[in-house]
């Protein structure tokens, strides 16, 4: 059979996935902290017809021959670039100012807590920070969920997440509370969970264990925290529709060359007759 056959199957086969990737990222557009994906792409193994020959002293050299044998997926990357921001004037809503994530879990999940950008917080019936999801937004140093205490008559959250309380008298004083954000060596190493959630993997972090850290470190390079803002979905729409118009273009290409090898090889059957 015709190589070309099986390039275009390839294609089609690369730009579908290029097209899946595309799809989620505008169904995303709108979702808190959402970080768009790329796919790349890389050519299969080439066939030699012929091989490489060296020069002489009477012939120069002539190079190899090979046909490529189509495309695959290289990789679908992550892109971790800042997300634009949403001022909501809620004091439990965050937006990460530079690197880092937060930390989110259940009590017992400290060292092992799920990844997330999205700072949509509320408190729950106990006086938990926590999630959509439920799950606790954990302190820094590893120091467990994050509890507003109960003499605490309205609060607000510092740039270095340390949680300042007033109480029934007027008095203004820390809580001993501070949110924790986690610095990730490989960010597109991350695993996506779905819920605006990450795991952290073996390429993500030389060390999987979760380390928390109070926002603002210059030793660890981590970001600030802003109290009443929302860190929005990082994917460009005119970008996205562009390399959509790209990969349906490219898609039509590769049915375009099955076609045509159909065709050749309905000549080479109709040579018998």
């Amino acid at each position: 059979m015709l190589r070309s056959l099986y390039s275009g199957v390839s294609g089609m086969r690369g730009f579908q996935t290029k097209l899946d990737v595309i799809g989620n990222n505008i169904a995303n557009v709108n979702t808190i902290g959402f970080k768009g994906s790329r796919v790349m792409f890389k050519d299969i193994l080439s066939q030699t017809v012929s091989g490489v020959s060296a020069p002489d002293d009477t012939r120069g050299g002539v190079n190899a021959q090979q046909v490529g044998l189509g495309v695959s997926t290289a990789s679908i990357d992550t892109v971790h670039t800042a997300g634009s921001a949403m001022t909501t004037n809620v004091v439990t809503d965050l937006r990460l100012n530079g690197d880092g994530f937060f930390a989110v879990g259940t009590a017992d999940q400290v060292d092992t807590a799920y990844l997330t950008r999205a700072g949509n917080f509320t408190l729950d019936a106990n006086r938990n920070l926590v999630n959509a999801d439920g799950l606790h937004v954990m302190g820094a140093d590893n120091a467990g969920p994050i509890t507003i205490p109960d003499n605490v008559v309205s609060f607000s959250i510092s740039q270095n997440g340390e949680i300042i309380g007033v109480d029934s008298a007027g008095v203004v004083a820390p809580t001993g509370q501070v949110i924790g954000v986690v610095k990730v060596t490989n960010p597109s190493g991350l695993e996506k969970l779905g819920g605006n959630l990450y795991r952290m993997t073996s390429n993500a972090n030389a060390d999987t264990a979760i380390t928390t850290v109070a926002p603002g470190n210059a030793e660890t390079g981590v970001g600030t925290l802003v109290s009443g803002q929302l860190e929005m979905s990082n994917v460009d729409l005119t970008g996205e529709f562009t390399e959509m118009i790209v990969a349906q273009r490219g898609f039509q290409a590769n049915s375009r060359i099955i076609t045509t090898s159909d065709e050749v090889l309905q000549e080479v059957v109709n040579l018998k007759h």
